[in-house]
């Protein structure tokens, strides 16, 4: 189980040629990168996206890759004879008109504008694309080893909500039989209280089975716990679960919230309170898990 929490970053000299990359993740719904890369690099964009997005299913990342070739072949210096002789033709026409000796040296006439002119030689991309690669892998160590501490720390966190959830559960499903109980007293009193003489016995079983169906919750107690126990296989497994325990969380808040409105019990309503803030504790710690 992984946070989507992560940082990464990794640098590699080869062959003259040093590439940088630093990646930063963070929750998201879905997989989203973004990329800020040399546009000379951008040959690769598509190779690093694939690379990025077989590593991760969901977050944002921020992938920041920088490169510097220093090789001696990485650039050349062109030379424009034919501007470098109106320089100096200009020269001369100058000196004449003005009297002052022209005795121009030659750095000097390299310092003029587009006399001289310096551009990258073309990239070796076999070269440069492995090196890439490389670079990403290791970032990626780095960016997985952290999101794995900061999961098992979610995945303890999670545990800890998870079994309180699990002992509400177990009171109220403890509670709920003297639910039935309590409500065939209150109506044995309240008829006395209204002055009966004789008590129908049959129409007070009659009432509380029709009290006691519309009060049951077995079933979504039942399948709260399912819930619960699915979480924990979730956590232990080896895919990514976050969006599998969003889900499950979901229908955690929605047995819960059908136990408070059917049960009519006070004791009852006040676990299903408890219970829901861990279901909210639940839900804002897995918008974290991948």
């Amino acid at each position: 189980m992984q946070s989507m929490t992560g940082y990464g970053r990794e640098q590699i000299v080869r062959d003259g040629r040093e590439m940088t990359v630093e990646l930063k993740s963070v929750n998201h719904r879905f997989l989203d990168i973004s990329l800020r890369m040399p546009r000379h690099l951008s040959f690769a964009e598509d190779d690093v996206r694939r690379q990025l997005g077989a590593a991760m299913k969901r977050g944002h990342v921020d992938a920041f890759i920088t490169y510097r070739n220093s090789r001696p072949d990485a650039r050349r210096v062109s030379v424009d004879p034919a501007l470098a002789a109106a320089y100096r033709d200009a020269m001369a026409e100058l000196s004449e008109a003005t009297g002052v000796v022209n005795d121009m040296p030659l750095y000097r006439y390299a310092q003029l504008p587009d006399v001289l002119t310096v551009t990258e030689n073309e990239e070796d991309c076999e070269a440069v694309g492995a090196l890439l690669r490389d670079t990403i892998a290791l970032a990626l160590d780095d960016l997985t080893r952290m999101r794995s501490r900061e999961g098992e720390a979610l995945k303890a966190d999670l545990t800890v909500h998870l079994k309180l959830l699990e002992s509400l559960r177990q009171r109220i499903l403890a509670r709920a039989p003297g639910v039935v109980e309590d409500y065939r007293q209150r109506l044995t009193q309240r008829i006395a209280e209204l002055g009966a003489t004789e008590i129908d016995s049959s129409r007070v079983v009659q009432e509380v089975a029709i009290f006691a169906d519309r009060a049951a919750i077995d079933e979504e107690l039942s399948r709260l716990d399912s819930h619960i126990h699915q979480a924990y296989l979730l956590m232990d497994g080896e895919a990514e679960c976050g969006s599998k325990l969003n889900f499950l969380v979901q229908e955690m808040n929605r047995e819960v919230n059908t136990i408070g409105s059917k049960a009519l019990d006070a004791e009852i309503a006040r676990l299903v309170v408890e219970a829901k803030s861990e279901i909210e504790k639940l839900r804002e710690q897995i918008q974290n898990v991948e």
